[in-house]
């Protein structure tokens, strides 16, 4: 049986697990969506009841009913390199291919109908509040007066983008800001504008939910710090026990999503409390693993390997 990985051309994160399967002598195929039509095929065949489909790509063929999982990592846009790319190709070449995988038993890290809902920001921190964990207060508005409402109730807030930096070429940094009650707000009314509590961090932290196992790193926090993502004060990333309570509270999260994988952010203030920020559904592992040594790859690996039974 077969892992089918949905990924770009360069992702190290992949190259990771990549590695770790072909150590376990497991059959992988590496499939970028944009490789659709022009460098990469698929067929599918439905006929007296039952359906066979193929993808190929690279020289390497695959019966889609020989796939054992699929992990979606950092996947292109259908047809994005073809000669002649348009929305409508990338339409149907996206319907060709993920209505074929969808057709199929496999088991998914993680299956795109979770995966969309849990993109979303406010989502997130509608689902961590039901799962117990510890959330700041969050206001996402395009009302002016709402927002200057929010900031002179908690004084000390940050912005910060609810859906990530934008694709743009040159990329846009989109760090978190700290701002104050004094803030002009009108341009809040061109745009959804996320702003929370701001929460005096003491350290980042990062955990790496794979199935039900949790990997948990902590970066101690510059004085004033806000967004970790940006900036070098000379602190790296550490192996941390996770509390019972995240652990209880990141595999409700898991559960209420129907995710396979997550990548937690939390803010640790000076009492030890894990603050949530967010839950990246295809957030990156690599720079963990590589600076606390925790064995994420191989169990991301093993659970693309697992018999399916063993995944439930």
């Amino acid at each position: 049986m077969t892992v089918l990985i949905l990924t770009c051309r360069q992702d190290v994160t992949a190259d990771l697990v990549v590695a770790k399967l072909r150590e376990q002598g497991v059959p992988l195929v590496r499939f970028d969506p944009a490789d659709l039509p022009d460098q990469a095929a698929l067929s599918v065949e439905f006929d007296r009841g039952d359906f066979t489909g193929f993808l190929s790509t690279e020289g390497r063929l695959v019966s889609i009913h020989g796939v054992r999982s699929i992990w979606v990592r950092r996947p292109g846009r259908p047809a994005a390199h073809a000669a002649n790319p348009s929305e409508w190709l990338t339409a149907e070449c996206g319907q060709a291919l993920y209505g074929m995988l969808y057709a199929t038993t496999a088991h998914w890290m993680n299956h795109p109908a979770a995966a969309e809902p849990a993109r979303h920001k406010p989502f997130q921190l509608r689902v961590a509040q039901h799962s117990g964990f510890a959330v700041p207060s969050t206001l996402v508005t395009t009302y002016p007066r709402a927002a200057r409402d929010f900031a002179v109730q908690y004084s000390d807030i940050v912005v910060k983008s609810a859906s990530g930096p934008p694709s743009v070429d040159p990329p846009v940094a989109l760090p978190t800001t700290r701002i104050g009650p004094d803030t002009d707000f009108s341009d809040v009314a061109a745009g959804a504008t996320l702003l929370q509590r701001y929460i005096p961090k003491a350290a980042d932290i990062r955990l790496i939910c794979v199935g039900s196992q949790l990997f948990a790193a902590r970066k101690t926090a510059a004085s004033g710090q806000v967004d970790g993502r940006y900036g070098c004060h000379g602190h790296r990333w550490e192996p941390v026990d996770v509390p019972d309570r995240i652990i209880r509270s990141v595999h409700e999260y898991m559960t209420l999503t129907g995710l396979a994988y997550g990548a937690f952010d939390f803010a640790e203030d000076a009492e030890g409390v894990w603050w949530f920020l967010e839950c990246n559904q295809g957030g990156q592992f690599g720079f963990v693993e590589l600076e606390t040594g925790q064995p994420i790859a191989a169990a991301v690996a093993s659970w693309l390997a697992a018999p399916g039974a063993a995944l439930r």
